[in-house]
């Protein structure tokens, strides 16, 4: 009798485990799909952060690219319900004087669009240390209160001067605001809306561009 109860305790034994192998396996093969299957971000969730900057190219025959939104970096355009319609156009590229940046195009909305030129010469105008060709004075534009700021003299010693220009971006604003096309140069926006007395600024600078085609921009928000 033991030995048949020894018997039959040992089969239970075995049983559960072997149940518990099972799940086990199954648990851990879950998780390692999960892992390797990356989720594609939902752009709704309200915890997803608004993007500050990147690169854009805008395509003057897409019909979604041909503007872009500085919220998220995207195309201004969206296709619902089989037709296209705005989104969030801060930002367009137009045919018009052979090539030119729009701002200020959606209900409501103002905006400035100061051109600063090259890198070179806003190192020249403002007598700060860079390399020729160099960045420095593009990522030393920033909002301070009012006032755009940009570096004086060397980076290793930050210290800040006013931008002359940076007062055009309070006192010529006004609807559909464009600026001609021109590679290399730096740029700033700003765009403002008539109800809640929002703004943003935003510098630019035209990496690429092909006439009649597309114009690729590094942005940043200030």
């Amino acid at each position: 009798m033991n030995l048949r109860f020894d018997s039959q305790k040992q089969m239970v034994m075995k049983r559960l485990l072997f149940i518990v192998m099972v799940v086990f396996i199954g648990v851990a093969s879950q998780q390692l799909m999960s892992a390797q299957t990356p989720s594609a971000p939902d752009e709704k969730r309200a915890t997803q952060p608004k993007k500050r900057g990147g690169i854009f190219t805008m395509y003057v025959l897409d019909p979604l690219a041909r503007t872009m939104c500085f919220s998220d970096g995207k195309e201004g355009f969206a296709f619902v319900n089989n037709d296209w319609g705005n989104r969030c156009s801060d930002l367009s590229y137009s045919l018009a004087g052979n090539g030119s940046l729009v701002s200020g195009i959606e209900a409501n909305r103002v905006a400035a669009i100061v051109d600063l030129g090259t890198p070179d010469e806003l190192r020249q105008r403002y007598g700060f240390e860079d390399a020729t060709g160099g960045g420095t004075g593009f990522a030393s534009l920033h909002l301070n209160g009012d006032k755009i700021m940009v570096l004086k003299e060397d980076i290793r010693t930050p210290e800040f001067q006013p931008l002359q220009e940076g007062p055009k971006l309070f006192t010529e604003v006004g609807p559909s605001a464009t600026a001609p096309i021109k590679l290399g140069h730096i740029y700033l926006v700003r765009i403002a809306d008539k109800k809640d007395k929002s703004f943003q600024f935003v510098k630019l600078m035209v990496i690429a561009y092909r006439p009649d085609e597309a114009v690729t921009l590094r942005w940043e928000s200030l």
